[in-house]
């Protein structure tokens, strides 16, 4: 039976939230303050925080901070009683699963919490110590989370790098993902798309530093038979292909100021039409960005939109590179030697 912490000062609403989720199969204590709920987590272990913004003696914020400084891994949703986009990226950047406005309807939350306490678990699965042989050894492992072909490293720097990765996967806010080139940015993009709710549908990478202006809109967009010179047959846009799960767009950064202006029209309305087309296409896909570049400097340069940045930088992870992950280079030398083994037992090298 997972354990939860009912953390409000408004008691009716604690005591209506504890039966309910009682009725539903949870363990659950209450408490009305920051102080006590502290005194709870230091006595016994609880799976997940449901915890009010507003409290007397302090804020959700100040508490997410202490519980993911104290308690790692125990899950945290942040409840309150107004909207505020900025907060809620703020919470989720400093470790909440996620963030509820009230007023609280039984089938969202429960379903939400359901989510954080999966999520939590895998999570742990992935970073924590594993016992073997009678004494704690880190390694490396797939664990419950989904990670494809990306490796999860040994040193700190990776282990945080995958607390980052599982936090944001559940949620559908946009990602920018910096870092230098051949740090595994695509890797990390594929790894949040499957373990995210649209992992069941298409992945699309694109680069969009070998896009040229004239082919972009295409690219992106498709275009119709006959639209322009050239177009032989219909094609579908990557953002077409892309309908339903994630678009990867690699080195954003270069792409034309034009192409960029389309691109926000496409963020914000969530819609496309193929050039040659009248006929507008409903959209649902997330955006995960990657550059290699400092877009704040490109933005200062006139290079970079500013709105369009604000609208891919919902969420950011920066990826280390190898130079700060020392522990970790063995593990990858590793890898790829048993890669290059089993690759080699395919080829007869007397031919």
């Amino acid at each position: 039976m997972k354990k939860i912490l009912i953390v409000d000062d408004e008691v009716n609403i604690g005591l209506l939230l504890s039966k309910f989720l009682t009725r539903n199969s949870f363990s659950v204590e209450t408490a009305t303050n920051g102080n006590s709920a502290m005194d709870h987590l230091s006595k016994q272990k609880f799976d997940l925080v449901l915890c009010d913004y507003r409290l007397e003696d302090t804020d959700g914020k100040a508490m997410l901070i202490k519980i993911k400084d104290n308690y790692p891994s125990t899950g945290v949703i942040i409840i309150t009683g107004y909207s505020d986009i900025k907060l809620a990226v703020e919470l989720i950047k400093l470790g909440a699963y996620d963030y509820i406005t009230k007023p609280l309807y039984p089938d969202e939350i429960l379903n939400t919490i359901n989510k954080a306490i999966e999520t939590q678990i895998a999570l742990n699965a992935a970073v924590e110590p594993e016992v073997t042989s009678g004494k704690k050894e880190k390694v490396t492992k797939k664990a419950e989370a989904e990670t494809g072909e990306f490796v999860i490293g040994q040193s700190s720097a990776s282990r945080d790098l995958m607390k980052q990765i599982m936090l944001v996967a559940p949620t559908s806010y946009s990602v920018i993902l910096t870092g230098e080139s051949g740090t595994g940015k695509e890797s990390v993009a594929k790894t949040i798309h499957l373990n995210s709710p649209r992992k069941d549908k298409p992945f699309v990478a694109m680069d969009c530093g070998s896009l040229t202006k004239e082919l972009a809109g295409s690219e992106f967009f498709g275009h119709e038979k006959g639209s322009f010179t050239g177009a032989l047959y219909t094609k579908i846009g990557h953002f077409e292909m892309a309908n339903g799960g994630t678009l990867f767009l690699d080195e954003v950064g270069n792409l034309s100021y034009e192409i960029q202006a389309a691109l926000l029209r496409t963020v914000q309305e969530r819609k496309i039409k193929r050039i040659g087309s009248t006929k507008e296409l409903d959209l649902d896909v997330r955006i995960i960005v990657a550059t290699n570049e400092n877009l704040g400097d490109s933005i200062q340069k006139g290079r970079f939109r500013e709105d369009l940045f604000h609208r891919f930088n919902e969420f950011s992870i920066h990826l280390p590179p190898i130079s700060q992950r020392g522990k970790d280079i063995m593990v990858f030398a590793n890898t790829f030697l048993g890669t290059a083994n089993e690759e080699l037992k395919a080829i007869d090298l007397d031919n």
